[in-house]
């Protein structure tokens, strides 16, 4: 037996616990199993660690029903439940990765995003090499928050190049933060449709998540983390080493990028074009390349993606 201790700050505790904790009574009697002592915005549940991280979990679908409609019902309590129970399912053929917001069903929905889900269980470093649009990013984002919802990682680490389409980052207003947002918010619009907004709030301000560019990497070493490093086809070699170079135990790093839309100066070379011929061999690692098949966004993406393929941009 052991304990743990949920936080709830930013969040009224009555609007979980219920008037004259009436909720908080259906919960403790919804999961016999756990000693659940609740004072203030903090819940210390004590029990065997796999009924505590399913507890963890229910509270999590709680605030995210909060987060939504701006309260819970006593019919939630026990939806909340029931989802909870679906989400530890082993995938099926549906291919679940695990619900976001709004309860939305998160999962491949692809043939190479099905690859992606099934590749990262036996390897420790993946490439997702495709176009725009073919779920890359978002795959990627999705396996890490629910390996961190299964308390397989610690944390999450999201990194980006801050090369994009010949822009300087010196033209941008704003202090350091405010000019590497803009080339970072592809990564936040992510997660924001998998957690709960005050729960991904928490998560950054205490550093469970981490969303920076590549070059912020340098010299550190990432244990039980999950690392996925976006647009890689704006790192050169060198850069690209670094960041694969970071990976500590109990990791797993993700890397995705689209080789047709290299931002990069002319006389700098992508290092994601050289890393299938220099890695490829190295058990541990796999390659997964998406195409145009694999787009998911509008209907008018695949036709734009085919139609630029038959010329040379660059």
């Amino acid at each position: 037996m052991s304990e743990s201790i949920i936080n709830l700050s930013n969040y009224d505790p009555i609007a979980i616990y219920g008037t004259q904790d009436v909720y908080l009574t259906k919960i403790k009697q919804l999961f016999p199993k756990l000693k659940i002592i609740a004072r203030g915005e903090l819940i210390k549940v004590v029990g065997a660690e796999e009924d505590r991280i399913a507890f963890e979990k229910y509270i999590d679908m709680l605030l995210l029903q909060i987060d939504s409609y701006g309260q819970i019902t006593e019919k939630d309590l026990v939806e909340c439940l029931v989802m909870e129970e679906k989400e530890n399912l082993p995938l099926k053929d549906n291919d679940l990765i695990l619900y976001g917001k709004n309860g939305n069903l998160i999962k491949a929905r692809t043939k190479n995003q099905k690859v992606m889900v099934k590749s990262i269980d036996s390897n420790d470093l993946l490439f997702a090499i495709g176009p725009a649009g073919s779920g890359k990013t978002f795959t990627a984002v999705a396996l890490a928050v629910r390996a961190l919802k299964n308390k397989e990682i610690r944390r999450i680490i999201l990194t980006r190049p801050a090369v994009e389409a010949g822009e300087n980052l010196g033209f941008l207003p704003g202090d350091l933060k405010e000019k590497l947002d803009p080339y970072l918010r592809p990564l936040y619009d992510a997660l924001n449709e998998m957690l709960p907004s005050q729960k991904l709030k928490s998560y950054l301000e205490d550093g469970t998540i981490e969303i920076a560019p590549l070059a912020f990497m340098r010299g550190r070493t990432l244990n039980n983390a999950y690392a996925i490093l976006d647009e890689a086809q704006n790192a050169t070699d060198k850069q690209l080493k670094m960041f694969l170079t970071r990976m500590g135990e109990d990791s797993k790093f993700i890397i995705t990028g689209d080789i047709t839309q290299i931002d990069l100066p002319k006389k700098s070379a992508s290092g994601l074009l050289n890393a299938d011929k220099i890695l490829k061999n190295i058990e541990g690692i796999d390659f997964i390349h998406l195409n145009e098949k694999d787009i998911v966004r509008h209907k008018l993406v695949t036709s734009i993606v085919k139609a630029y393929e038959k010329y040379d941009i660059n």
